[in-house]
């Protein structure tokens, strides 16, 4: 029983990260099923065993990217050796990093701008990640990082917006872009108009103290 068990969590893991792959690269409308069962080496029969569709696919990928966002971020917000703002900085490099390299994230990224999926923005990884900007923009006025009257809402909404501009930029513009390079610019212009002279001069010395790894990703997983 455990082993079969075992069979059928790693078919349905295949399929979900077929499923991103092929969502990412074709969007929703466009997604083919048999591209998808191609990619994952299941039987027909097996994912409509997990998946009553198309749509429940792809939330099923939707609801791996918000777990994905939650766990990442909630280590971050976990670390107890580093100050508010280079928490959020490490936070962000990694979202940078998944954009470039996670197909899990990338696809979530894709489906929630297609008009079926426009819904899912309110309870997606983009939500989760605002919550967290703003609990840490809170962290930071109280270690005297920003300034007393800094605004953690209009913190936490100047950077989200400036981080989905950047990604939906580079769509547009298309071509190599270091994602990790415009999250921190896109970081440091608004800490610049918030933070505090002593944060600052801190700064200039030691610079950023936390970034992301590859091997935090997982990226080789089979899970999804």
């Amino acid at each position: 029983m455990a082993r079969q068990q075992e069979r059928a969590r790693r078919t349905r893991a295949a399929i979900i990260r077929s499923a991103a792959v092929e969502f990412g690269k074709s969007g929703y409308a466009a997604a083919s099923l048999n591209r998808i069962l191609e990619g994952s080496r299941a039987t027909k029969g097996a994912m409509y065993f997990h998946f009553d569709s198309k749509e429940d696919l792809a939330r099923a990928v939707l609801d791996a990217a918000v777990e994905r966002y939650r766990t990442s971020i909630e280590r971050w917000l976990g670390r107890t050796d580093l100050g508010p703002l280079d928490i959020l900085r490490g936070m962000l490099d990694e979202v940078a990093l998944r954009l470039d390299n996670d197909i899990i994230i990338q696809a979530e990224f894709r489906l929630i701008i297609e008009p079926e999926f426009h819904r899912d923005v309110q309870a997606g990884g983009g939500r989760i990640l605002g919550r967290a900007i703003r609990m840490l923009a809170v962290r930071a006025i109280d270690q005297k990082q920003l300034r007393p009257d800094a605004d953690p809402d209009k913190f936490a909404r100047t950077l989200t917006a400036a981080l989905a501009g950047q990604r939906y930029v580079t769509d547009m513009v298309g071509g190599p872009v270091d994602m990790r390079m415009r999250f921190t610019e896109a970081l440091e212009i608004i800490v610049e108009a918030m933070g505090t002279a002593e944060w600052f001069e801190e700064f200039r010395v030691v610079g950023w103290r936390a970034s992301a790894r590859p091997d935090d990703l997982n990226v080789g997983s089979a899970s999804p």
